[in-house]
């Protein structure tokens, strides 16, 4: 091995640049070639390169909340698959919360890169199946009581060998999905982009030569490392404590308590999530792993200057759960709506905790959730169609500026589907109106930025609607004596009369109806004068 104090610094940034280009073209190929919108035109998906040892190296500019869960994938699925294993040309899928992963609907493909018979690194494309089988058209199923409901659970599952598919496992999976045709695309864009990803790596290596290549990575991890350890240095040293709250248990209960205790001293920081409530009946519980991805991306989200992310960066870092809470619930809990709305109260009860030291730092609340609502429903040919679509909102106001209005905030940074792609794939959906929700920011010195309202008629028959969102009862804050923005609301219309839906409901359709999503406004910074 080639001695770190050797390499050249010039290379050593030529190959974090070149890794980190591999993790962009493995995602620029699921967009490309999925069958899905979602994945196609809005984006839901992430693509990273690990060593050997499943330690994070590279990642695209893609999913935040993806991406911190990354960095455990490849490490939990060698704990079950050995290297002895693996075999040059294999692409293994898995979606198991507990193998270092989320929830169901994002499956991962991994791909381990050998070089001349040696393990060098993995691959790995996550994307967002639209569905995963389950209860419900889009697998989002808000009465859930257990995981077996919301879908096909995939244990690591080695469905190419030798570069093949292999037809029978295949056929195992999507004969268990809604959405044949789209699912089977979308498996194969993810296993292109893994392929990609692998041949980039070996152009590195072939460049380079696989000695400097592998001391580069150890150099890497390293340098984010003292990176890391610069930024937690530069934080006031304390112990400080946030909560923030989930509007309910899923089922319509009390507000949820998500907690953590920051004990910050030097170059370390322990965040500790112990105190948060119980496991919750309804599908808001989540992993361990997406504690992870909060605390990585807060902690980012701070500093001053870019830090590589690898897996050196979580070296400084101790991240507690415990487990049986909703932020640790175990494998048996129902976690379909905590990827993406539990995880944001995490990083919310993050800043919360150090607003009072860092506030000149900090956004307002803002738009801490998906906003997610899911159509489905049979063409007349038989085919089945879901349209999952995550709505913008409102930033929160900083202490310099506005918020900026209907974006993705935080862990999510998925894009809108173009309504004239709305229309064209689901016909059995029409965007009658799309506009700003003027007013709906919190006042402030510096005000929050509005959210949006878009209306959807239903065309066909048989259509349902799910929603999972949060913010409908808990509003997004204000900071330094702004005003809170204004809450979030989907109302479904049915011959002229409305119903203010839940913020986790399935609910039957008919011809005619109309769905109108208004998204919340953030919060204000700073008291208005008068």
């Amino acid at each position: 091995m080639t001695n770190p104090m050797c390499l050249d610094p010039f290379v050593i940034e030529v190959i974090r640049n070149a890794l980190t280009a591999a993790a962009e073209e493995m995602s620029a190929v699921v967009m490309r070639s999925a069958r899905s919108p979602l994945l196609r035109e809005a984006g839901d998906l992430s693509s990273v390169l690990t060593d050997a040892r499943g330690q994070l190296i590279a990642q695209g500019h893609d999913v935040p909340v993806h991406l911190g869960v990354l960095n455990f994938t490849v490490k939990s699925f060698l704990s079950i698959v050995p290297e002895s294993s693996l075999r040059p040309g294999d692409i293994w899928f898995l979606n198991l919360p507990e193998v270092g992963g989320n929830h169901l609907p994002d499956v991962k493909a991994i791909r381990p890169i050998y070089h001349e018979g040696h393990l060098v690194c993995f691959a790995v494309s996550l994307a967002h199946w639209a569905d995963i089988g389950g209860a419900v058209p889009g697998s989002y199923y808000a009465a859930a009581s257990d995981a077996w409901m919301e879908g096909l659970r995939i244990p690591p599952l080695r469905v190419f060998a030798d570069d093949r598919v292999d037809p029978e496992k295949l056929s195992i999976v999507l004969a268990n999905v809604r959405g044949r045709v789209e699912r089977e695309g979308d498996l194969l864009a993810q296993a292109a982009a893994a392929c990609a990803g692998g041949r980039r790596v070996l152009d590195i290596i072939a460049r380079y030569g696989r000695d400097v290549f592998l001391a580069s990575l150890d150099a890497l991890h390293d340098l984010s490392e003292s990176q890391m350890r610069g930024l937690l240095s530069a934080l006031p040293d304390g112990l400080f404590e946030g909560e923030d709250f989930l509007d309910d248990d899923g089922r319509g209960g009390d507000p949820v308590a998500i907690r953590v205790r920051i004990e910050k001293t030097g170059d370390t920081a322990r965040f500790d999530f112990s105190g948060s409530d119980d496991a919750v009946i309804g599908p808001l519980n989540t992993t361990r792993f997406v504690a992870g991805s909060a605390v990585f991306y807060a902690i980012r989200a701070l500093a001053d200057s870019e830090i590589q992310p690898n897996g050196g960066c979580y070296r400084p870092l101790e991240i507690v759960t415990r487990p049986g809470s909703v932020v640790d619930a175990g494998p048996e809990k129902p976690l379909v709506g905590g990827n993406h709305e539990t995880s944001q109260r995490m990083v919310d009860a993050i800043f919360l905790a150090l607003s009072g030291a860092v506030s000149e730092k900090l956004s307002a609340g803002g738009h801490t959730s998906a906003g997610l609502v899911i159509f489905s429903g049979p063409t007349s040919g038989g085919r089945w169609l879901t349209f999952y679509e995550t709505h913008g909102g409102g930033e929160g106001a900083r202490i310099d500026r506005d918020g900026y209005p209907v974006v993705r905030v935080h862990l999510t940074n998925v894009m809108s589907t173009p309504v004239e792609v709305v229309e064209a794939e689901y016909p059995m959906l029409r965007v009658e109106r799309q506009i700003l929700r003027d007013g709906s920011g919190g006042a402030g010195a510096h005000r929050g930025g509005d959210g949006m309202i878009r209306d959807y008629r239903i065309m066909a028959p048989e259509v349902t609607v799910t929603t999972m969102f949060e913010r409908r009862v808990i509003p997004p804050y204000g900071l330094k004596g702004g005003e809170a923005g204004a809450r979030m609301r989907v109302t479904h219309v049915r011959s002229g009369q409305e119903r203010v839906m839940a913020g986790k409901e399935n609910a039957a359709l008919a011809v005619g109806d109309l769905i109108r999503v208004e998204t919340p406004g953030g919060g204000g910074y700073g008291m208005k004068v008068p």
